[in-house]
C-alpha cells in the first residue's frame, strides 16, 4: 500500500485526476485519506458516479463509460457523515508557460514573483490559488496547510519538465490560507518543510509559515509623486535621510506585541519627519525576519514586509502617505547573506540551493549566515526581481544595500587559506561584482528616478561610476572614511585635538571621488560604542555644544546626510532595538533645544541651494583657511550653481571664543548670520556677531575681502551675503 502512495507523491498528475482508460472508458482517481463515501457528479449534466476505495489510506477510484474528458466535483462522506464538495486539483492543466520557465532558468524572468509564490487565479471559471516552487534537486515536493490538516500526501506538486519549477492549482482556497513548502530531497534522505521563498506575507513570529495574500488590491494616491520622481536629479537636490528601525521609534509598551502598526506609524512617524524637515526616510529592513535582534538584516521573507507591523496593504498605506507628504522612502535591502533558519533557504532541497555548497564561499562566519551564489542564474533572478518587486509593488524610492564590501571581496574577513580566488588569481568575487552591476543597471531601467545607495567601506574604485563607463552603477555611497575619521576626532579632548586635525580635514582630499553621503547610522551607536551625545567630550554643556557644532560641520561638508534616530535629540544612551526611544528627553530643554537646532539645520540645507547643488564637484567647496590647528578653527566656502551664491561656513573646535578673528571671503558685502550653533534658542551661550559682519577691502587668506567676527566656542556659524544690507541692519 505504502509503494501506491509512493508513486502517487512521485507522479501525483499521471496518477490522480481524469484520463482515457481504454478505447471507450475514463477513469478517475483521487486520493481522500479523510473520506468514508467518495462521489464524482459530471459538472455538464450533474450526473454522480460512487467512488470505490482502491486501500486503506484512501485512494479511490471510479470507471466511467465514454471517451470526453469533462470537468467534474469531488464529492466525499467522512465517517461522521460530514459532506464535502470540491473541484478536484489534478484536473487542471500546468499555470506556467514554457516560456516562463525559459526565463527562470535563464535568469531573465524580472517579474518571477508574479508567476512563483502563491496567487489567487481563476481557472476555467474556478477560483484558486495557485502555488510554484524552485526546488530542482527535490524528488516529492507538497503544498501543506490548515486546508490539508498539514498532510503532506494531499497536494503533491507536479514537476515542470527539467526547469525545476513544482507547481499545482487548488481550487477553492482563498486568501488566508496558511501554508508550507513539504518538500523531500532526492540526496541524503532530507525532509524539510520550509516557508514560501516568494511568500507576500508571514505569519507573526515565532510562527514561521506563509500566508496567501492579494497585494493588488490597494489603491495607491501618489500619483504626482511618482512622476515627478521619474525626472528629478536628486544628484543636485537635497537629501536629508532619516534612518528609523520601525520596531524601536516607537512602542505601545515593551513587553508582549509592544509594536505599532504601518497605520500607526504613518500618523505619528511621517508627520515628525516632515516637522524634522528631512527630505527621506530609510527604514532598516522590514522584510520578514524570524529574528528581532537581527534588526531585520537576516531575512526569510524577502518579498514580505515584516507582519508585526500589520498586512502587506498596511505598508503600502504608509508609503503612499509618505509620498503624499513629500518624503521619500528608502529601504535597507540585504542580498549580501541570510540566515540558516530551517524553514529559510539554507539547504532549500536537500541541496546548497541558493547558497555556494564550499563553506569558503558561501558562508560568513562573522554573521554565522550564508552567502548567495551570484553565479546561479536562478539566484542572481531571485535577488534581482526581489529589488523590482520592493519599487514595483511598494513603491519605494530607493535601496540602500547592506555590506557591499564582503560581496565585493572574497577574502572579506578571513584568512589565508581560508577563501578562494577567482579564475584569474585575485580576490575580487567576480560573479558579486557582475551582479551588482545587473542590479543597478535594470533599477534604473525599469524605475527611473530611484536610488541605489551602497554600504561600502573599502576604497573600491567607482562604486558610483555608471556601469557603461566601468563603474558598479550605485547613484550614492555611505562616506564611511568621513564618519569613521570625524568621530575619532570629535571624541577627543578639546586640548588634544590640535594633534588630530587631519581627521578632521582628510575626507576633502577624497570627497569628490564617489557621490557620497555623510551617514551618522545605526552602527556608531550600538555594541558598546555609546550614543553620539556621550561619545562627546567635556561636560554637559560642552557634550551639547560638540553635538551641534559636528551636526553643522556635517551639513556644511559635501555630501548627503543621514542620521539614525534618536540622534536628533540626544539620545544618552545606545540604541536598543527591543526599547523605544528615550522620548521623554524631550521634556529636558536642551534636549528639546537640539532638536529644534537640527530641524533649523534641515530647513536652511533646503533653502540654500550652495549647500546641495554641487556636492559631488569641487567647485561647490573651497577651503578659506584649515591650517589654525592651534585655536581649532576651520573655515570654507560652500557655493551653489548661480554666479555669487555662496555660504561661508566657520567652525571652532574648541571651548574658547575668539574675539576680532579674521577671516577671507570671496565679497565686498555685508555678511549675515543666518544660522549660529551657539544662538540661545539652541542651547547655546548667545556668542555671535549681531544679526552679521561687514566685509573690508583688506585681503585675507588669499581671498580680496575679509570680515573680523566674533566666534562662539565649541560652534559653528553660516554666513550668507547679503547685498542690499549693510553693518548693524
Amino acid at each position: 500500500m505504502k509503494d501506491a502512495i509512493e508513486m502517487i507523491l512521485k507522479d501525483p498528475f499521471g496518477m490522480l485526476g481524469m484520463r482515457k482508460a481504454g478505447e471507450t472508458g475514463l477513469v478517475v482517481k483521487a486520493f481522500l485519506p479523510e473520506a468514508a463515501e467518495a462521489w464524482i457528479r459530471d459538472d455538464r449534466s450533474g450526473d454522480e458516479y460512487a467512488m470505490e476505495r482502491q486501500n486503506p489510506e484512501g485512494l479511490f477510484s471510479a470507471g466511467i463509460s465514454g471517451t470526453e474528458v469533462f470537468p467534474y466535483t469531488l464529492r466525499t462522506a467522512t465517517p461522521d457523515a460530514l459532506i464535502s464538495e470540491f473541484k478536484d486539483p489534478y484536473s487542471f492543466p500546468p499555470v506556467l508557460t514554457d516560456f516562463d520557465l525559459h526565463l527562470i532558468g535563464e535568469g531573465s524572468h524580472y517579474r518571477n514573483y508574479d508567476k512563483l509564490g502563491s496567487h489567487l487565479r481563476e481557472i476555467d471559471g474556478v477560483s484558486g490559488v495557485h502555488f510554484a516552487v524552485w526546488a530542482p534537486n527535490a524528488r516529492i515536493v507538497s503544498v501543506i496547510g490548515d486546508f490539508n490538516r498539514w498532510d503532506n500526501r494531499r497536494h503533491p506538486m507536479r514537476l515542470l519538465g527539467s526547469s525545476g519549477v513544482w507547481e499545482i492549482f487548488i481550487p477553492g482556497l482563498q486568501e488566508g490560507e496558511i501554508y508550507k513548502f513539504d518538500i523531500r530531497s532526492r540526496h541524503h534522505r532530507y525532509h524539510a518543510v520550509k516557508s514560501d521563498p516568494y511568500g507576500f506575507f508571514f505569519e507573526l513570529r515565532p510562527k514561521t509559515a506563509s500566508i496567501v495574500c492579494n497585494i493588488d488590491r490597494y489603491v495607491w494616491g501618489d500619483e504626482s509623486w511618482m512622476k515627478e520622481r521619474t525626472g528629478r536629479n536628486w544628484f543636485e537636490s537635497p537629501i536629508a535621510v532619516y534612518e528609523v528601525h520601525l520596531g524601536s521609534w516607537m512602542r505601545t509598551s515593551d513587553e508582549g506585541t509592544p509594536f505599532l502598526t504601518y497605520r500607526e506609524l504613518a500618523e505619528r512617524l511621517i508627520p515628525y519627519v516632515k516637522k524634522m524637515g528631512y527630505t527621506h526616510l530609510e527604514l532598516l529592513p522590514v522584510s520578514e525576519h524570524p529574528l528581532d535582534a537581527s534588526w531585520g538584516y537576516q531575512t526569510i521573507g524577502y518579498f514580505a514586509p515584516t507582519s508585526r507591523h500589520g498586512r502587506p496593504e498596511d505598508f503600502m498605506y504608509f508609503v503612499d502617505q509618505c509620498h503624499n507628504n513629500g518624503i521619500g522612502v528608502l529601504l535597507d535591502w540585504s542580498p549580501a547573506h541570510f540566515p540558516r533558519d530551517g524553514h529559510g533557504l539554507g539547504f532549500f532541497d536537500g541541496t546548497c540551493l541558493y547558497e555556494h555548497q564550499d563553506p569558503r564561499k558561501g558562508e560568513h562566519r562573522d554573521w554565522g549566515t550564508l552567502i548567495f551564489n551570484y553565479g546561479r542564474n536562478e539566484v542572481r533572478n531571485f535577488l534581482i526581481s526581489n529589488a523590482l518587486f520592493w519599487l514595483d509593488k511598494y513603491h519605494i524610492d530607493g535601496l540602500r544595500v547592506d555590506a557591499v564590501a564582503s560581496m565585493l571581496y572574497l577574502d572579506y574577513s578571513r584568512r589565508p587559506g581560508e577563501w578562494v580566488p577567482n579564475k584569474y588569481g585575485g580576490n575580487a568575487n567576480l560573479e558579486a561584482i557582475d551582479f551588482i552591476k545587473k542590479f543597478n543597471e535594470l533599477t534604473h531601467q525599469y524605475f527611473p528616478g530611484i536610488l541605489t545607495v551602497a554600504e561600502e567601506s573599502t576604497a573600491w574604485a567607482g562604486v558610483t561610476k555608471p556601469v557603461y563607463l566601468g563603474g558598479l552603477g550605485f547613484d550614492l555611497k555611505w562616506n564611511m572614511g568621513w564618519m569613521n575619521d570625524t568621530l575619532e576626532y570629535m571624541a577627543k579632548e578639546p586640548v588634544h585635538r590640535k594633534y588630530h586635525h587631519n581627521n578632521l580635514t582628510f575626507s576633502l582630499i577624497y570627497a569628490f571621488s564617489e557621490k557620497f553621503v555623510l551617514v551618522l547610522s545605526h552602527d556608531e551607536v550600538v555594541h558598546g560604542k555609546r550614543s553620539l551625545l556621550g561619545k562627546m567630550p567635556g561636560d554637559e554643556w560642552q557634550k551639547f555644544a560638540n553635538l551641534r557644532l559636528y551636526y553643522g560641520y556635517m551639513y556644511g561638508h559635501p555630501g548627503k546626510k543621514l542620521l539614525f534616530m534618536g540622534g536628533e535629540f540626544g539620545q544618552w544612551i545606545e540604541w536598543r532595538f527591543d526599547h523605544h526611544l528615550d522620548w521623554h528627553l524631550l521634556e529636558v530643554e536642551r534636549h528639546a533645544r537640539l532638536q529644534q537646532f537640527v530641524q533649523a539645520l534641515n530647513g536652511m540645507y533646503a533653502l540654500e541651494p550652495s549647500l546641495h547643488e554641487d556636492d559631488f564637484d569641487a567647485r561647490g567647496f573651497s577651503w578659506i583657511d584649515f591650517r589654525d590647528t592651534e585655536k581649532g578653527i576651520i573655515s570654507f566656502v560652500r557655493r551653489g550653481r548661480r554666479e555669487g551664491d555662496h555660504l561661508v561656513a566657520i567652525c571652532n573646535f574648541t571651548p574658547v571664543p575668539r574675539h576680532g578673528y579674521r577671516i577671507g571671503v570671496p565679497e565686498g558685502c555685508f555678511y549675515r548670520e543666518i544660522l549660529n550653533s551657539d544662538w540661545v534658542e539652541f542651547g547655546g551661550s548667545g556668542v555671535g556677531n549681531g544679526g552679521g559682519v561687514q566685509a573690508a577691502a583688506r585681503p585675507w587668506q588669499g581671498k580680496p575681502y575679509s570680515v573680523e567676527l566674533t566666534i562662539p566656542p565649541l560652534a559653528i556659524l553660516f554666513l550668507k551675503p547679503d547685498r542690499q544690507a549693510t553693518a548693524g541692519a
